[in-house]
């Protein structure tokens, strides 16, 4: 069985690739690429981990807020 960890990785993919494709998603914000860490993909930024490591602090989630176009609503 795949962990937690290789679960979220196989969604995030297949959403990624969903949405380039002709009758995929009219848009989407890959909160995945704007809170995780670039030198560790599979673990939050420091900077954004409410220490649970899996939850973003406040700082995390203003990011996240940050990274939505507002012309895609």
């Amino acid at each position: 069985m795949p962990s937690k960890q290789a679960e979220r990785q196989i969604v995030n993919d297949w959403l990624r690739q969903f949405a380039g494709q002709p009758g995929g998603f009219d848009a989407m914000i890959d909160f995945d690429a704007v809170v995780r860490d670039p030198a560790q993909p599979e673990r939050l930024r420091p900077a954004y981990d409410s220490g649970d490591h899996m939850h973003p602090n406040d700082a995390g989630y203003r990011a996240m807020a940050e990274a939505i176009d507002i012309g895609l609503l």
